[in-house]
């Protein structure tokens, strides 16, 4: 590793630990596995976020191009995966959209986003007392991280309640406490009453209604139109030095997206703690809640208050891989407009188009999707554009 490099590593660790994510990086791990022949290496959160990934990995479309995989790693929170992406242990991985904004201009790593994983996927599931955003005042809510989509698409519903985010204790009536807590802690969390609601992927909100210990208030891809939640994230040196290696990674996880789309029942046993690689603990009623809902699922939640708006036809999870310049755009202007803690002085001078265009490289999707039928194949016209529908 080179001077630079070493020096980035430890400045990113070093804000991590400050903000108490995640221990300062050891010299083993600061060792970037730059091997021009190194295999295809996955490390995923057990959440519906990973499912393109662990898909392409289960029905062998990585060695269909010819590439070798090895078994994807697990962790336990988003901390843990960036920094097992950022210390070379794993070179493909789906993170949370807005920490790759983090990733690439708060810590200057180099890194860049290739292709989306999947939209929506999310939700805010609150405590069976709780019936409206506003009653959540004085109360704490769990976030996954602050540069997440679930942090900014909960601000937006609390701004719209009058509601003012904090990180103090004994939040006052007019106010929530936000918390960061790993997705797999937040469903005992909201059992035993020390939160009353958080915002995460699925199928942790899934879960909490087969727990019945909460219900959901509102899904994310309801107020934010088909947004991303994750996105595939690849070091920078890959695409650059191993641009053949790059295009066949990402021509399995664009052939996996379409796949999951006429499979979703195969997909929720794939992923399920009965399935063969056994990849997450949740069990296949519970991801088949999520991939598969029942036909009611609009009439249903629009009886709760869940789904406002019907007219835009989200599914509670969807995949398409292509990144819109759109999307990365109002991201940039929606996080400049939400309350992060840490490191966060970089985004006030952050240019919503020069992000779009600099934090994502979209040549290998779209050679991807033409190979399998373009964006028509998921239901999208080839325009390559759309508008953001942003509504609390």
């Amino acid at each position: 590793m080179n001077i630079r490099s070493r020096r980035e590593f430890l400045r990113l660790s070093s804000m991590l630990t400050a903000a108490g994510a995640l221990p300062l990086l050891n010299a083993q791990q600061r060792a970037f596995a730059a091997e021009p022949d190194a295999p295809v290496r996955i490390g995923y959160l057990p959440i519906t976020d990973a499912t393109p990934l662990l898909v392409a990995h289960a029905n062998k479309l990585f060695e269909a191009e010819g590439l070798q995989v090895d078994k994807p790693r697990l962790f336990r929170s988003w901390a843990q995966l960036a920094e097992a992406f950022l210390s070379g242990q794993v070179n493909v991985i789906h993170l949370l959209s807005p920490m790759t904004v983090w990733t690439r201009y708060g810590s200057q790593a180099k890194a860049k986003v290739v292709a989306w994983n999947h939209m929506s996927g999310s939700g805010l599931t609150v405590a069976p007392n709780i019936n409206d955003v506003k009653d959540l005042g004085g109360k704490t809510v769990a976030i996954p991280f602050w540069y997440s989509i679930h942090n900014v698409v909960l601000q937006q519903l609390l701004s719209k309640n009058n509601l003012t985010p904090v990180s103090h204790d004994k939040p006052a009536a007019n106010e929530v406490k936000l918390v960061v807590m790993a997705p797999s802690d937040m469903v005992p969390a909201l059992a035993n009453k020390t939160i009353a609601g958080y915002i995460v992927a699925e199928p942790f909100n899934a879960l909490a209604e087969d727990l019945k210990v909460g219900k959901v208030l509102r899904f994310t891809g309801d107020v934010w139109k088909d947004h991303a939640c994750c996105v595939v994230l690849m070091h920078e040196r890959d695409l650059t030095e191993r641009q053949d290696w790059t295009q066949k990674t990402v021509n399995a996880i664009v052939k996996a997206q379409a796949w999951i789309r006429d499979h979703r029942q195969e997909t929720a046993d794939l992923l399920s703690k009965d399935g063969t690689n056994k990849y997450t603990p949740h069990s296949k009623p519970t991801l088949s809640r999520v991939l598969v809902p029942e036909a009611n699922f609009e009439t249903q939640y629009e009886s709760t208050g869940a789904i406002r708006h019907a007219d835009w036809k989200t599914a509670r999870i969807d995949f398409q891989p292509y990144p819109f310049a759109s999307y990365t755009e109002e991201l940039i202007r929606q996080l400049k407009n939400t309350h992060i803690e840490g490191n966060n002085a970089f985004l006030k001078d952050l240019d919503p188009a020069f992000v779009a265009g600099d934090l994502v490289d979209d040549r290998f999707v779209k050679n991807a999707l033409a190979a399998v039928g373009g964006l028509k194949t998921f239901g999208l016209d080839d325009t390559f554009t759309r508008t953001e529908q942003v509504a609390a």
